[in-house]
């Protein structure tokens, strides 16, 4: 079975918005990738957040199973803490710190985003993290 590819923010906002500048990116990349993908709550907040009016659409993915909320925050907040408090200088979100943490415990995932954040984050200490990432 293959890794799962862990969703960010950015690609999930640009395929439910048609205008936005990395939609035909994001609709391009996931011709070669195998859903479900997946994400964090804090992600899906996000995404609701900045989408307010097609908010749906992004409810719609979870409930047809292209998108699973696959990280449980309770049992790693202290990695996940430790996680933000390394990275307090980018600052790191919630949401990042989450995706890290699941991509040190989905080792050969990777991490589907638009945030240049995630070069300079590592996971487990000091290993690069896998990106679907443009340019």
């Amino acid at each position: 079975m293959t890794e799962p590819v862990i969703m960010d923010t950015g690609p999930l906002v640009a395929l439910i918005r048609k205008n936005d500048h990395y939609n035909t990116w994001a609709r391009e990349h996931l011709k070669n990738l195998q859903p479900p993908f997946i994400t964090c709550e804090s992600v899906v907040s996000e995404t609701c957040f900045i989408l307010r009016g097609q908010r749906q659409g992004v409810l719609d993915l979870l409930a047809a199973g292209f998108l699973k909320v696959d990280f449980p925050l309770g049992q790693d907040v202290g990695s996940v803490c430790k996680l933000m408090k390394k990275y307090a200088n980018v600052p790191m979100s919630l949401a990042d710190a989450c995706l890290v943490r699941m991509s040190e415990i989905h080792d050969e995932s990777k991490v589907f985003t638009l945030d240049s954040d995630f070069k300079i984050y590592r996971k487990n200490g000091r290993q690069t993290i896998p990106l679907i990432f443009p340019g």
